[in-house]
C-alpha cells in the first residue's frame, strides 16, 4: 500500500511524537529550545527516516502550531491554534481589507479590522515569529544535510539523491516565508544555513536586499527541485517556485521600487504553456470541497496546504479556523460539513457589491449565505451584520460526507493556475512587451466562463477590472492585502470599505500603513532592528 505524503507529514510525524523547537535566528523570539540535545542534532539524524520526517514538519507547520495539533505549540508563549501560519496569514491578508471582516474582540483583532494596528499587536507579533520559526527549522536542516555531514553518516547514495531535493523543498519553504515577511514587515533579517547557531542580532536588510536574495533562491533551485507535477501531493515542485517568482516580479514595483511585469509575464507565460498544470473544467465549488487533493481540482491546485481530519490532532488553526470561524447565525453548520460555528468571519458589503447579484446565480463564485445576515456591518462584533461566507466547505464535491465534522478534511489552495491567468493579463496591461491583450483576455473569459460570469471584451479588460476579478476568483485565498498595496488601494482614500479607519462608514487611512511594523516585542529582542516609518 502507498503511503501519501500527506500521512507522512501530519499523523507518521505526530504519532512518532517529535517535539522540536530552535533558538530563533532573530535572537529570541520567544522561540526557545525544547530537546535541542536530541532533535535536529547528529543523534537524530543517523537514523534514514529522520530526514523527511523533518521536512515533513516544515509542512505540517504551515498548518499546525505544535507537534500535537494545538499541543506542545512550536513558539513559547503563542498557543499551537492560535499560532497556525495559514491563520495567521488569513488575519494579516484579509481582515484589514475590504473582503472580511471579523466578530471577536480579541486584542488587536479589532485593531487588524480597522488599519489601525500598533507595534505591540500579538496578531502580527505571532505571523512575524511563525514566519521566522520556519526559517529556522529549514535552515537547521540545511545545516544538518550538507554533503559533508551526509557522508560522515554513511549515508547511502539512493538517499543523498533524495535529500537533494528535500533541501530544495525547504529552501522553497524558507523562500515562502521571507516572502511573506517582506510583503508584511518590509525590512527584516536575513539569515541561511551559514550563519551562526546560538544567539546573535542578525543584520536586517532592506526589502530591496530581501527581494534580491529571494529572487536569486528561486532561480537557483529550479536545478533541484523536482520537476513540474513529479512530486508526492502536497509538495512544491519546479512550478511552485515559478509561481512565487511571477509573484514578487508583479509586486516589485511596491518592494523595490522598479517594476518587472514582463519577468512576471514570461515566467506566467512558462507555467501556462510548459508546467503540465490545467484549467479545472469542473464547478469552481470543486476547489474547495473536502476532496480537493482527488475531484479534478488538483490539477490546478500548484501548492496546497494539506488538510486531513484523521490525520492531524484538534486544532483552531489552518483550515478548522477558516471554516469553523465563518459559520454563525441561521447557519446550519453540518451543511458546511462541520459540528458547530464559531461566529466570527463575513464579508463586508463593498466586496458583495462586486458581484451583480449576491443572492442570484449569476456568477457562481459568490457563495454568500443571506439569512437572517444584514448587508450593512453597523456593528461588526455581531456575526448577522454582514453576509456570511460558504466558499470553503468540509462536504465532498458530490455531496458525501468528509471524514469527521470537528477537523476538515479540505486542503488550502494557496497557489493555482487561475491566479497565474490573471497576473498575467495583469502583467500585460501593465505594459510586459512579451504580454498579448487577445490572449489575456482569453484567460479571463475561462475563469468567467466557469463561473457562468458572462465573457468581457477587450475594452473591459482594465486593471480596475482585473483588481475586482482577483476579488471574485481568489477572495479568502490571503491574496487581498497585498493586491490593493500594488493597486494603491489598501491605505488612503482612493478605495472606502466599512470600518476602514476604525469608522463604520470607513475613512481614510496613513500611506504608512501599507507595512505593518516591526512587532514591539522582537525589536526589544534585537535592539539593533530599526522600525518602520510611521510607528
Amino acid at each position: 500500500m502507498k503511503i501519501s505524503f500527506k500521512y507522512i507529514s501530519y499523523f507518521l510525524l505526530f504519532i512518532l511524537g517529535l517535539n522540536m523547537t530552535l533558538t530563533s535566528c532573530t535572537s529570541d523570539l520567544d522561540v526557545t529550545p525544547k530537546d535541542d540535545d536530541e532533535f535536529l542534532s547528529d543523534t537524530f539524524f543517523q537514523d534514514p527516516a529522520s530526514y523527511k520526517q523533518v521536512l515533513a514538519k516544515l509542512y505540517a507547520g504551515l498548518y499546525v502550531g505544535g507537534n500535537d495539533g494545538d499541543g506542545s505549540p512550536d513558539i513559547f508563549g503563542l498557543g499551537g491554534d492560535f499560532s497556525s501560519y495559514l491563520r495567521l496569514l488569513f488575519v494579516s491578508q484579509e481582515f484589514p481589507t475590504d473582503e472580511s471582516i471579523i466578530a471577536w474582540a480579541d486584542d488587536g483583532l479589532p485593531a487588524i479590522n480597522g488599519q489601525q494596528w500598533s507595534p505591540s499587536n500579538q496578531f502580527l507579533y505571532g505571523i512575524f515569529s511563525r514566519a521566522f520559526y520556519e526559517i529556522s527549522v529549514a535552515n537547521e536542516f540545511l545545516r544538518q544535510t550538507t554533503d559533508e555531514k551526509l557522508t560522515e553518516r554513511g549515508v547511502d547514495a539512493s538517499l543523498k539523491a533524495e535529500i537533494v531535493k528535500f533541501r530544495a523543498e525547504a529552501r522553497f519553504l524558507r523562500a515562502f516565508s521571507y516572502v511573506n515577511l517582506m510583503d508584511l514587515f518590509g525590512n527584516v533579517p536575513i539569515t541561511t544555513e551559514k550563519d551562526p547557531v546560538g544567539f546573535y542580532y542578525p543584520e536586517q536588510k532592506t526589502r530591496a536586499e530581501v527581494f534580491a536574495f529571494i529572487e536569486s533562491e528561486l532561480k537557483d533551485m529550479d536545478n533541484t527541485l523536482v520537476a513540474s507535477k513529479a512530486n508526492e501531493y502536497g509538495r512544491v515542485d519546479k512550478t511552485a517556485a515559478k509561481f512565487l517568482l511571477a509573484q514578487i516580479y508583479l509586486n516589485a514595483k511596491v518592494y523595490t521600487g522598479t517594476e518587472r511585469n514582463n519577468d512576471a509575464a514570461i515566467v506566467c507565460n512558462d507555467i501556462i504553456t510548459g508546467s503540465g498544470y490545467t484549467f479545472m473544467d469542473k464547478p469552481y465549488r470543486f476547489l474547495f470541497s473536502a476532496d480537493n487533493n482527488r475531484n479534478g481540482a488538483q490539477n490546478e491546485v500548484i501548492f496546497p496546504i494539506v488538510g486531513d481530519g484523521n490525520a492531524i490532532r484538534a486544532t483552531g488553526g489552518g483550515m478548522s479556523f477558516i471554516l469553523h470561524a465563518s459559520i454563525g447565525g441561521s447557519m446550519n453548520a453540518a451543511d458546511q460539513g462541520m459540528n458547530g460555528g464559531w461566529s466570527g468571519i463575513r464579508a463586508r458589503p463593498e466586496f458583495v457589491q462586486l458581484f451583480p447579484d449576491a443572492t442570484a446565480t449569476s456568477d457562481k463564485r459568490g457563495t454568500f449565505y443571506t439569512n437572517g445576515q444584514t448587508l450593512d456591518i453597523a456593528d461588526y462584533g455581531v456575526f448577522t451584520n454582514g453576509y456570511a461566507v460558504r466558499k470553503f466547505t468540509n462536504v465532498n464535491s458530490d455531496g458525501s460526507a468528509a471524514q469527521r465534522n470537528d477537523i476538515p478534511d479540505t486542503d488550502f489552495p494557496m497557489y493555482r493556475l487561475s491566479d497565474v491567468y490573471l497576473m498575467y493579463a495583469e502583467a500585460t496591461l501593465r505594459g510586459a512587451s512579451s504580454g498579448n491583450i487577445a490572449t489575456a483576455l482569453g484567460y479571463v473569459n475561462k475563469i468567467r466562463a466557469r463561473a457562468s460570469a458572462g465573457a468581457i471584451t477587450t475594452s473591459d479588460l482594465t486593471l480596475d477590472f482585473l483588481l475586482d476579478e482577483r476579488g471574485r476568483e481568489l477572495f479568502w485565498e490571503c491574496h487581498r492585502r497585498t493586491d490593493l498595496i500594488r493597486f494603491g488601494k489598501f491605505t488612503g482614500g482612493s478605495k472606502i470599505w466599512q470600518w476602514k479607519g476604525g469608522v463604520k462608514n470607513g475613512s481614510g487611512t496613513e500611506e504608512f500603513r501599507n507595512l505593518m511594523p516591526i512587532p514591539s516585542k522582537t525589536i526589544q529582542a534585537n535592539p539593533t532592528l530599526k522600525q518602520n516609518p510611521g510607528y
